[in-house]
């Protein structure tokens, strides 16, 4: 049971695979040091789904701690930044629309900004009145000047992106300056300890048996080491997100020159969404939806009369192709000493951007406390599996939340309000936020992925009501308040004025690059 953990071995790659690689290999300095090995192993036979494009700013830092350029990053792999997301008729389809930005409210960290707001609500979007993020994106401006270096801001960013250029870049650094092994193989058998029923080894087609003393399970909706192997139960999750296929597609510009979105447009359907992304070359759009409310032909239709509302006829020529979700997740992520990382730990639908969010935070996770011996991996697994448990439940009821205000009428809709469908805790929430607005006490976690901030953005967006009658006697420093607002007004105008466009920047940096930190 005292037995080092020195062998790492990662099974399957993509954007789960070599995330995990590269930031494990970072943290340990597997390059200079014989402490730690890590080895991954993937199928030259098995593509990637390659559905997550977006990112949220915590990738910023897990790109800088693997030590991978941003100028590279941008131009390698068809990148371009993403301010937060959009939300076109969700509310009730006729043209409605709110952003949640990725820039906190001002003053969140002093002050419930929220509440100060809120009567004033009929002036200004609670989003134009705490932030300037949703008129930068309006007027398709860069988060930053050329002369602002690497993963530095002036309005906080994540990414849009080509997942599978993205998966080549990670491999490459990895590989050749993480020092991580690389092996294409098929994985055919996995082989266990007899005493203590751990994994001892995988094994391959043409490499034999490849031992680890820790295996990550990146094998995507498959599962192979953790569902497969193991067992462990999947907790469906369709009783409560409804969406169970995905359309994608890839769109050109019409023009070179075209304009870059600086956020995801994510646009409400009549059974689902549909999302749009901006990237150098190319948009990413695709239709996800709920198969029990619209057919396969229907929601592909659908897709294409959005597409063509831009590029004409064109739209007809496109190749789509079909993605099966599963929205759900494992009742457990690491057992024995085997732990899942993306698809295979679970997967819902792309709204919000939670997948690529939640490899990082695994990966992160494991490579920070990545047990010194067999014997207290037992605790590190624990603490892992309450930390995720949580962080998914948080993320099914931020998701739901959007669904639950809408005002719609289609069927989808309707159901997707009904009370049996909504989680409990969402229930108290809601019913708390009648009458307060939310703010820090509503996350029990510091590392939350979506904070009380994201709550009160898609909340206030979508036009809850919060009775806040009770709270007029209590003394509020208006002042201060006010300075809030106009500090945040001072800078929209600023930023306004001198930030270059997305496209702008974007080619400034293919052709000068960003100064490095």
């Amino acid at each position: 049971m005292n037995q080092p953990v020195k062998r790492i071995i990662i099974v399957g790659g993509g954007s789960a695979g070599w995330l995990s690689a590269g930031l494990i290999a970072a943290e340990h300095e597997t390059k200079n040091s014989n402490s730690i090995e890590v080895v991954l192993i993937e199928s030259a036979n098995i593509p990637t789904v390659g559905v997550g494009e977006g990112t949220w700013p915590s990738m910023r830092a897990s790109l800088k701690k693997m030590g991978i350029s941003e100028t590279q990053f941008l131009t390698e792999c068809d990148a371009s930044f993403k301010q937060g997301s959009k939300f076109s008729n969700w509310l009730h389809g006729d043209g409605d629309s709110y952003y949640h930005p990725f820039t906190p409210p001002v003053g969140f960290f002093e002050t419930n900004i929220a509440q100060h707001w809120y009567p004033h609500r009929d002036k200004v979007s609670f989003a134009d009145a705490v932030t300037c993020q949703g008129q930068l994106c309006d007027n398709n401006l860069a988060p930053k000047q050329i002369a602002t270096p690497e993963y530095a801001f002036h309005a906080n960013y994540g990414y849009h992106l080509d997942a599978a250029k993205f998966s080549k870049l990670l491999q490459q650094h990895c590989t050749q300056a993480l020092g991580v092994k690389h092996i294409l193989d098929d994985v055919t058998d996995i082989n266990s300890c007899p005493q203590s029923n751990d994994i001892a080894s995988v094994s391959t087609l043409e490499h034999g048996d490849i031992e680890g003393d820790l295996f990550i399970d990146c094998t995507g909706s498959k599962s192979l080491l953790l569902g497969g192997y193991y067992g462990v139960e999947f907790i469906d999750q369709s009783a409560v997100l409804f969406n169970d296929s995905a359309l994608a597609v890839h769109v050109p510009y019409q023009t070179p020159d075209a304009e870059i979105a600086s956020h995801t447009l994510s646009t409400a359907q009549t059974s689902g969404w549909i999302w749009d992304i901006g990237l150098p070359s190319r948009r990413g759009v695709g239709h996800v939806y709920a198969s029990d409310y619209i057919s396969d032909e229907q929601a592909e239709q659908q897709l294409r009369d959005y597409i063509r509302a831009d590029i004409g006829d064109q739209a007809d020529t496109l190749d789509i192709r079909k993605i099966s979700i599963k929205p759900g997740h494992r009742k457990t992520f690491w057992h024995q000493n085997c732990v899942a990382v993306g698809m295979s730990a679970g997967f819902i639908e792309p709204l919000e951007a939670s997948a690529l969010a939640l490899i990082e935070q695994s990966a992160k996770m494991i490579a920070e406390q990545l047990p010194a011996n067999r014997q207290i991996m037992d605790i590190t697994a624990k603490r892992f599996n309450q930390r995720f448990s949580h962080h998914w439940q948080r993320i099914i009821e931020f998701l739901k939340l959007h669904y639950v205000l809408s005002k719609r009428s289609e069927p989808y809709w309707q159901d997707n309000r009904a009370q049996h469908s909504i989680p409990e805790p969402l229930q108290e929430l809601l019913t708390l936020w009648q009458y307060q607005t939310p703010f820090t006490f509503d996350s029990s976690r510091t590392e939350e992925l979506f904070p009380a901030a994201s709550f009160q953005y898609v909340l206030y967006g979508m036009g809850f009501d919060t009775d806040l009658s009770w709270l007029q006697k209590r003394h509020v420093p208006m002042q201060s308040v006010q300075q809030y607002f106009n500090e945040n007004n001072k800078k929209t105008q600023h930023l306004l004025r001198t930030l270059p466009s997305n496209r702008e920047l974007l080619n400034k940096i293919r052709q000068f690059g960003l100064n490095k930190v």
